[in-house]
């Protein structure tokens, strides 16, 4: 049975969505949880969600990393030997074999420099990259980085994509995956300097590069994996979901102030609508993962509910059972032969 850690004390609304979302995917996924976090908390929410026949177990872990935890604070917490907070007990038991995947809806940062201090990185890999999937007129694709590291240099794109390849084919089972890099225009030659220079080393690697990809590219559905630095991309990330709320309300608005036949109308496409929203759900899919550390990491946010982290829980059971951490080593080790 797969095994994975859930940071109960993650989300912004802990331990309810959190310890709500594991008895869920208990009982949907066939999975064992474990929850890491404040046990005095976390008990009375699994006896009252009847949940003592699942395969769920508590972990005290008496403290816990907030947004307020930053810079040297942050690092002591982080790499303490006996540090006792939910996301360092929980990387330890991903560490130490006794799990397979963790899961958080805790302050992203945070999750990533525990990460890198627990559990390390894969060899040959510089940076860990936050891989969400984005959806497109085809299906998804694979955007990294998003947000872990601003300023990157072209090996580090080079790394993403071989990564995020990988992570497409084993875990969102894409076949050869096209991978492209995220720029201003189509062209070879377009982009900043740090496209520009990576742009060679994608093209020469064992990838299928499909070359630069302008917006209009990714959500066309030209590309399964597209990386970029992670300004880039974390731009890029919160423009298309202020633009997916904005457009859903917008059209909400229109129906409810169009009068009768607009109503009518509004209520005859329910169905199609309902299945746009879900596909521009983030909760869908719950978390992304963490690629690059010597361990599957995946983070949710913080407004996550426990729709959300059963749906997390699913997509670290998928890439659990699809042995993807073992495989992106082995991507990344041949890359270092070269």
């Amino acid at each position: 049975m797969t095994r994975i850690v859930v940071d109960a004390m993650g989300s912004d609304n802990y331990p309810a969505p959190d310890v709500e979302g594991a008895i869920a995917a208990a009982r949907e996924y066939g999975v064992e949880i474990i929850l890491t976090g404040d046990a005095s908390k976390i008990q009375p929410l699994l006896d009252s969600n009847h949940a003592g026949n699942l395969p769920i177990r508590v972990i005290h872990a008496p403290e816990m990393l907030t947004m307020k935890d930053k810079g040297e604070d942050l690092v002591m917490k982080a790499r303490h030997k006996d540090a006792q907070n939910s996301m360092a007990v929980g990387y330890d038991l991903v560490k130490n074999g006794e799990a397979d995947a963790f899961v958080t809806a805790g302050n992203t940062g945070a999750a990533m420099v525990t990460a890198l201090f627990r559990l390390g990185r894969i060899k040959g890999v510089d940076r860990p990259a936050i891989a969400p999937p984005f959806p497109t007129a085809e299906g998804f694709c694979i955007i990294l980085d998003i947000g872990a590291n601003p300023d990157c240099k072209p090996e580090n794109l080079l790394q993403f994509a071989i990564m995020g390849s990988v992570y497409a084919e084993r875990v969102r089972g894409v076949k050869n995956p096209r991978v492209g890099l995220i720029s201003n225009g189509e062209e070879a030659g377009k982009g900043s300097e740090l496209v520009k220079m990576a742009y060679p080393l994608l093209k020469n690697a064992n990838l299928n590069f499909v070359g630069n990809l302008e917006g209009k590219e990714i959500f066309g559905g030209h590309a399964d994996v597209a990386v970029t630095d992670g300004f880039t991309g974390n731009v890029l990330l919160k423009s298309t979901e202020a633009v997916a709320k904005l457009l859903i309300e917008k059209i909400r608005e229109s129906i409810k102030g169009g009068g009768l036949l607009a109503m009518i109308g509004g209520a005859l496409i329910r169905p199609a609508m309902g299945k746009v929203r879900k596909l521009l759900d983030p909760a869908e899919e719950g978390a992304a993962p963490l690629l690059g550390v010597n361990g599957l990491v995946f983070i949710g946010h913080g407004r996550s509910d426990s729709f959300a982290v059963k749906n997390s829980i699913r997509v670290a059971k998928e890439a659990a059972e699809s042995k993807v951490l073992d495989a992106m080593k082995s991507a990344i080790e041949e890359s270092l032969k070269k």
